[in-house]
């Protein structure tokens, strides 16, 4: 069942930034990483095959995946703890941006707008703006540079953690009796309200799970147009 509040994976070649194993650094590439966004719940019956679809996207480098719990399935039956009012928020954000009239789960969004054609994905778009993402020690450090005039003239952006390999085995609500696994679950988001040439710093927080134990953190930077809300470039790192 799906829950409306007011609705074969296309080949690509890596666009994307390609992680230095002895730097731990990445480069973008001339194309735009297609920024995949899914809003699930433990809670709803019809998002298992959207998670499972996600895992697929989790290390490709052509792709930003992130996988959004929200909690407004919480209250039908079984609380999913990776759930967040702060990711539901972030939906009904997206919808009014959009001019959707209502949110629903599961919801892909490919590029900040929604997106009904998975899991066939769009071809990326060529980039205006070059970015550097590199580890120092516990904080990553993302550089942007703009590629001539045609980068938009503001730009934010975002820091996203996430984590592969969760288990939870359901015990009510709709997906009793199951066991869900879970990709690129965001754990943390940070916005940031300019980005420029300065060297941007941030620091992951440590968020251990009880159920499924310390999972391998993947952080990732992405850049938008502060008008429209497109992603213009991104890159992640998962060492």
């Amino acid at each position: 069942m799906r829950l409306a509040l007011s609705a074969l994976m296309l080949s690509i070649p890596a666009l994307a930034a390609a992680a230095d194993p002895a730097a731990c650094s990445a480069r973008s590439g001339t194309k735009v990483p297609l920024v995949v966004e899914l809003y699930t719940s433990e809670g709803c019956n019809s998002c298992p095959p959207a998670d499972k679809w996600l895992g697929t996207l989790k290390d490709r480098g052509d792709v930003i995946a992130l996988a959004f719990h929200v909690d407004y399935w919480d209250r039908l039956g079984w609380t999913d703890r990776f759930a967040s009012p702060d990711w539901t928020r972030r939906q009904n954000h997206a919808a009014s941006r959009s001019g959707a009239s209502f949110v629903y789960t599961p919801q892909v969004l490919v590029n900040a707008r929604d997106y009904r054609r998975w899991p066939a994905l769009p071809t990326p778009a060529a980039s205006t703006v070059d970015l550097s993402l590199v580890r120092d020690g516990d904080a990553y450090v993302a550089r942007l540079t703009r590629r001539g005039a045609g980068a938009p003239a503001e730009l934010m952006g975002y820091w996203a953690v996430t984590e592969n390999g969760h288990r939870t085995q359901v015990r009510s609500g709709e997906n009793a009796g199951a066991t869900l696994q879970h990709d690129a679950v965001v754990r943390e988001l940070q916005q940031v309200l300019l980005v420029d040439d300065q060297p941007l710093r941030f620091t992951p927080k440590s968020l251990p799970d009880a159920v499924s134990g310390p999972r391998p953190q993947r952080v990732q930077f992405v850049v938008i147009d502060a008008r429209s809300g497109v992603p213009v470039q991104a890159v992640a790192l998962g060492c």
